[in-house]
């Protein structure tokens, strides 16, 4: 986030998503701006990226943050992968004492995964997943917040 300048609101998101979709914004813009957008919206968030469901695999789609290898990753391994599989959003306030953990960075504490739908069928889509280096980053005004860009994010589908 640029020096002096105010996170913005999940509010604030939505409707620049809106905007930019009227604008004639493909999926992918859409989605590349929702990322961007989140990660400027807090300065707890640390790693922001959206992963697309593809059959079985979890594919990073768009990020913001330190690179991770974790581009690939299977349904039901690690908090991404089981947030899918159990059809449920995770918070997890400290990823140390998580035995499947998949590590993007070291430095990573916190993790929260909001799972992308369709608002009618309930298909899956892929997620929103967040990372802090602070343990407990993520409360849940932060899961509610989340949850409705990621069904806002679910309309696209």
């Amino acid at each position: 986030m640029p020096v002096g300048s105010e996170p913005t609101s999940v509010a604030t998101v939505i409707g620049d998503l809106e905007a930019a979709q009227a604008r004639g914004a493909s999926q992918d813009e859409l989605l590349e701006a929702a990322v961007r957008a989140i990660e400027a919206s807090e300065p707890r968030y640390d790693w922001v990226g959206i992963y697309l469901l593809d059959g079985d695999m979890l594919t990073l789609h768009n990020y913001v943050g330190r690179p991770t290898e974790h581009s690939r990753i299977p349904v039901g391994v690690g908090v991404c992968g089981s947030a899918v599989a159990e059809r449920r959003d995770i918070n997890v306030p400290d990823v140390r004492e998580l035995e499947n953990y998949l590590a993007c960075s070291v430095e990573t504490r916190a993790e929260l995964v909001v799972l992308i739908s369709d608002p009618v069928s309930g298909r899956i889509h892929g997620q929103i997943d967040l990372d802090s280096d602070r343990p407990g980053a993520f409360t849940p005004e932060d899961e509610r917040e989340l949850r409705r860009v990621a069904d806002w994010l679910g309309r696209l589908f």
